[in-house]
Parts: structure tokens; sequence; C-alpha cells
């Protein structure tokens, strides 16, 4: 689905910041063209869609700025060949720019409602490529594994023990660490038995919660 004009010049400008701030992976950024941001916020909002901003979503969460997304996704270096685990569905934005670079994502969330907005978004964008899943993201989801690429969109005290198992030799995992304010945005690369952490930038991001959350 094409974006309408509307948006295709407020994302051509949006494109333009992004390289200004080094985003200069081509696939990417059409990615990040090609997906209508509006469709993934709520009314209210979607005035703020293509300003480089986080936007509040359901279920108290938040979805982050473009810049973020570029750049985590950038720090990931998806290829066409890849299966990439997203901790953290959101809105669904973040798994439809990534499934424009991957071969497979599974994407997964610990609220009902979350993942019924994001089933509905993906599907009236006919990406089919990206599977939803309700569960605890903390614990990854085995039965896929493993991945060539872990991305948690949301901040953690220590990158969980499962997800580490669950990442492909020579895989990436990239996560924001840290419970203060400001966490640092790490990448884990994966060698045999081996993980080497590089420290790549401060960002800021909500905690991911263990569990289910109870549908009200």
């Amino acid at each position: 689905m094409k974006p309408f004009e509307p948006d295709r010049v407020a994302m051509a400008e949006l494109t333009m910041k992004l390289r200004g701030i080094g985003i200069t992976d081509t696939r990417l950024l059409s990615a990040l063209e090609t997906i209508p941001r509006r469709m993934f916020i709520s009314a209210s909002y979607r005035a703020s869609a293509y300003l480089d901003r986080a936007v509040p979503i359901e279920c108290g969460q938040m979805m982050n700025a473009p810049s973020t997304v570029a750049t985590q996704v950038a720090m990931l270096d998806v290829r066409p060949e890849h299966r990439v685990l997203e901790v953290g569905c959101g809105s669904g934005f973040q798994a439809a720019v990534i499934s424009r670079l991957a071969s497979h994502v599974v994407s997964i969330d610990r609220f009902h409602s979350l993942i019924d907005l994001a089933d509905d978004r993906l599907s009236a964008l006919k990406i089919v490529n990206v599977s939803t899943m309700l569960g605890d993201g903390l614990e990854g989801f085995t039965r896929q594994a493993p991945y060539d690429r872990i991305l948690l969109d949301g901040a953690v005290e220590k990158v969980p023990t499962a997800l580490l198992d669950q990442l492909s030799d020579r895989g990436i995992l990239v996560a924001p660490l840290g419970t203060g304010p400001t966490q640092m945005l790490v990448r884990i690369s994966r060698d045999g038995r081996l993980f080497h952490r590089t420290e790549l930038m401060p960002v800021r991001a909500l905690p991911l919660r263990e569990g289910v959350a109870r549908r009200l």
C-alpha cells in the first residue's frame, strides 16, 4: 500500500532529518517512507504522525519517535534472509518497518489490545510476513527460534538468558539497558558461546514487564 500524497511529502521531509542524524541505509529509509505512520496512531495524535517525537498509544504505552525506530533498526543490520524477533509489538509500526527488510518478523506483546490493533493495521497494509504473538516477550518464542536478529522495544535491567539462547550464531540483539530515566542502547553479537556487547547511545524507553496483562 502506497502512502497518501500528504504522507509522502511529510515523510520526505522527515527522511531528510533522519539523513541529517546519520541514517543513510537506503533500504531502511525506503521502508520508513512506505509505511504510513499515521495508520498506527489514534486520531487525536495524528497531527504528530510525521514529527520526530514519541506518541502515546493504547494501554499506557508509547510509540517511539521515527529517529529512535530508525536508529534501533539500523543497529540491527537486518538483511532480506533474516528472521527477526521483536519484543514489544506496541502499535505495530516498527514491526511493519522491519517487515520490509527481513524475511519474517515475530512480534510479541503482553497486551491483548495492542496485538489486536497491530493485526488490523498490518492486515490493512497487506503485510503478510509478520506474526504477532500475545505473550511474555522476555521469554521469547522458542517455537520459531533461533532468530538472526532480536530487538527489545523497551528497557530491561539485564537481557534475559532466554532471549540470548534464542539468538542464532553470528546474530545481533539490540536493547535499551538500565532502570533509570535514561538507558544505554546496546548491541550484543553472538559468536558461538560468546556474547560481545557494544554500547551505542543513551535512549529513553519504557520498561518491559514480564507476564501477560490481564484483559480489562
